[in-house]
């Protein structure tokens, strides 16, 4: 047969053409890949089996969340399931569900083949078009999965939806199941430390925490001692100074009763009544009469008892400001107060009402508060509820900044004020005056002073800075040297800067407070706190600032108080007034911690102490101080946790403190080398 030319070369070019597309058109077609070695296991709600590997094919059934199928064929993400025995299969569709987790999980197959409406209850949907006579399925039953292989599972996905079941008493749990703690262990569940609910028949999720410390110090140290009116017990002692060594031994026992109301893990609690009382014993032995009592007839011991309350408050959480719980709280009662991050300005319990609160997720926070001081146990140094407040009122308003300036660093600005009209001559319980304190005439007087405040704490890469800053202004009715009105206007700044290198912290310190330049005029120039508890330069290992140094020839005065470190001229820093006409502080000083292991940390501090101005010493020795000196102070200490906890702390130290010419000036020659010498134990329940 003859065929055109042009028909042809046409067959010609159609062989050839589909001989170039085959291969293309066979790459596009699904890949078929026999899979009976594996299992798919359902983890959406359900999963939809179709006639043909389709999204619109024919719906068959729908399989629910849990179940396991085994594969006999898999194309793409299309895997082909056996329905029933009656050799009708299905197509199930692996695609990623609401929150990102996959539909279908694959596993190596490890049993025998089962078919997905008999062994897991495939039901047809109601709406599948009922285009033939569908088996009945059996009734749908719980699948026994096979154990958990962490090679082959995937991750759990952090968005799955929870599963959760109602439990009536979700706190008793673990004693439901046989679990059973004495009521002495703190460390697991316990009606006495708040862990479990009480007293049901008041109100739902109240709370009682029992609190107990003891609290047990040891001391002996050397202080230069003024011999009282030229009256000693030692022969031949009558002279300006006596013996100067002296022993102390104090014993409290804090008990703290907590009664909350709310959930505490998430969210402030409603409301929480407290009661903080402690139990004092005390012990004391020096070398000279009139050191202890005003009377030297009562000798040169002393034992006392007494029995304070540090914190007795309601506590009524008024409102929540964000799905975040930051919120608004008031507090009222005796109860702690701190005005900056190292206790520089005021640290007491006084009785008050506190406004507190946070906002943006807690990077803010603040305090309005009005305070009314409380009268002090001398020898204790704890509040005396059988005593009348006293008249000395602080205002305080401040706002924390987390992460300002930088992240990592919270900053504070504050204001407080302090009005003090205590107008009546006040002695302590050894009989001693402390109000107003033996300086010039003993004519009462007031004063009212405002501090403007910036602190700030935490690091700026490497290196850790805490800085706190005041000004301090106002007015004192009538100075008890000048005799006349004074204007206030004083400074002080403390810093420290320190690096860690692995165990090791390495700390510079710096304080500058002002001074008094003349005692005379109309101005008082030199700072004084409230009431100061400084933990800087050491703190209480310090023996400059642990200990109170008497003021040779200023009757019953101190250069400085006991845990203080301004050289403020007090009678007594718990009981007396702030003075304003003092002879300031410049402080320069390093100090270094060592984490010798989980359990110690050993401890160094050394600081070289001047006065800022000597004119208010040389007025109250009437002579000129001209060495501004007070000396170097130099301390060791460490801080051991035999149990890797808070529960038992003991706290040894040793503080020395060699005069300078300018203390040598006040105190002479003869007094050498201050020291003291102290251990602390810490046991808590």
């Amino acid at each position: 047969m003859n065929i055109p030319k042009k028909y042809l070369l046409t067959m010609i070019n159609a062989a050839l053409l589909a001989s170039l597309v085959q291969p293309a058109f066979a790459d596009e077609q699904p890949a078929k890949a026999q899979a009976s070695g594996i299992q798919l296991q359902v983890l959406s709600p359900t999963i939809k089996v179709y006639a043909s590997p389709q999204a619109d094919a024919l719906l068959l059934y729908e399989i629910p969340k849990g179940n396991l199928l085994d594969v006999i064929e898999q194309q793409g993400n299309w895997f082909k399931i056996k329905v029933n025995s009656y050799q009708e299969f299905g197509w199930v569709r692996q695609e990623p569900w609401e929150y990102g987790e996959l539909t279908l999980s694959v596993l190596p197959n490890k049993g025998e083949v089962s078919y997905a409406q008999e062994q897991v209850g495939a039901t047809a949907p109601e709406d599948a078009p009922q285009t033939r006579q569908f088996q009945p399925a059996k009734p749908n039953v719980i699948a026994t999965l096979p154990p958990i292989d962490s090679e082959q599972v995937q991750a759990p996905s952090p968005n799955l939806p929870r599963e959760t079941i109602p439990i009536q008493d979700r706190w008793r749990i673990m004693q439901a199941l046989g679990f059973k703690f004495p009521w002495y262990d703190p460390f697991n569940q316990n009606h006495l430390k708040g862990d479990l609910p009480v007293l049901k028949e008041w109100g739902e999720d109240l709370f009682f925490n029992l609190g107990v410390i003891s609290d047990t110090v040891i001391e002996s140290r050397r202080v230069a001692t003024p011999v009282a009116n030229q009256v000693s017990t030692a022969p031949g002692a009558n002279n300006t100074y006596g013996g100067s060594e002296q022993f102390i031994f104090n014993q409290n026992l804090i008990l703290s009763f907590s009664l909350t109301k709310g959930n505490t893990t998430f969210k402030p609690p409603e409301y929480e009544f407290r009661f903080v009382p402690v139990l004092n014993y005390n012990f004391a032995d020096v070398e000279e009469a009139g050191v202890l009592y005003a009377d030297p007839r009562k000798g040169t011991t002393r034992k006392d008892g007494f029995v304070g309350v540090q914190e007795l408050f309601a506590d009524v959480h008024l409102r929540n400001v964000s799905d975040r719980y930051d919120f608004d709280s008031i507090r009222v009662g005796i109860q702690p107060f701190i005005s900056d991050f190292r206790g520089f300005l005021f640290q007491d319990t006084p009785f008050g009402v506190r406004l507190f609160g946070n906002r943006a997720n807690n990077r803010y926070q603040y305090n309005v508060a009005w305070f009314r001081r409380m009268e002090k146990d001398t020898n204790s140094g704890l509040n005396d509820v059988g005593q009348s407040l006293r008249n000395d009122d602080i205002y305080a308003a401040n706002l924390y900044m987390q992460d300002f300036p930088a992240r990592g660093f919270t900053s504070q600005v504050s204001v407080t004020h302090n009005r003090n009209n205590e107008k009546q001559r006040e002695y302590d319980t050894n009989d001693f005056l402390v109000r107003p304190a033996l300086l010039g005439d003993l004519r009462p007087h007031s004063y009212e002073v405002t501090y403007l405040g910036y602190t700030g704490d935490g690091h700026f890469g490497k290196w850790s800075l805490s800085t706190s800053s005041y000004l301090a202004v106002g007015s004192d009715s009538r100075s008890p040297i000048a005799q006349t009105k004074q204007d206030i206007f004083a400074g002080f700044h403390a810093s420290e800067l320190a690096r860690d290198f692995d165990w090791i912290r390495l700390r510079g310190n710096l304080l500058l407070a002002s001074g008094d330049k003349n005692p005379y005029d109309d101005k008082s120039t030199g700072f004084d706190a409230i009431l100061e508890n400084p933990q800087f330069a050491g703190a209480s290992t310090s023996y400059y600032i642990r200990q109170s140094i008497p003021l040779i020839g200023g009757g019953g005065v101190a250069l400085s108080g006991r845990n203080g470190l301004l050289p403020s001229l007090r009678s007594s820093p718990i009981q007396g007034q702030s003075n304003f006409a003092n002879p300031g502080l410049v402080l320069l000083g390093l100090g270094a911690d060592f984490d010798l292991g989980p359990q110690l940390r050993v401890f160094g501090n050394i600081s070289d102490l001047h006065f800022m101005n000597t004119s208010s010493l040389g007025v109250l020795r009437n002579e000129e101080i001209p060495s501004k000196h007070l000396g170097v102070d130099a301390s060791v200490g460490f801080h051991w946790r035999p149990l890797f906890n808070q529960n038992i702390i003991i706290n040894g130290s040793m503080g020395a403190l060699m005069p300078g010419d300018g203390l040598k000036q006040l105190y002479g020659n003869d007094q050498g080398t201050l020291y003291s010498a102290l251990i602390n134990a810490l046991i808590t329940y």
